[in-house]
């Protein structure tokens, strides 16, 4: 079963197959797409999936894999990672 670390991966595939960024939206959207099954039998993640990816974002923010979110709203990846 997943957890809310496989958040992380998830945000930064969905950035790559984006030219390295999106709008939040976008990402949840993106998320959703390739990984409803997923998310769907993941007990609880499913209920909380949304806060758990602006978790990871906030975490990959910290670690320096993903810029500060801009006035915009856009997600980016640093150094094209």
């Amino acid at each position: 079963m997943n957890t809310r670390e496989v958040l992380k991966d998830w945000v930064k595939d969905a950035l790559r197959r984006n030219d390295g960024k999106l709008k939040l939206i976008e990402v949840a959207k993106d998320i959703w797409t390739h990984h409803e099954k997923e998310l769907r039998s993941s007990g609880d993640l499913f209920f909380s999936w949304q806060y758990d990816m602006r978790w990871a974002a906030t975490a990959l923010r910290k670690a320096g894999e993903i810029e500060p979110a801009n006035d915009r709203g856009i997600w980016k990846l640093t150094n094209g990672r």
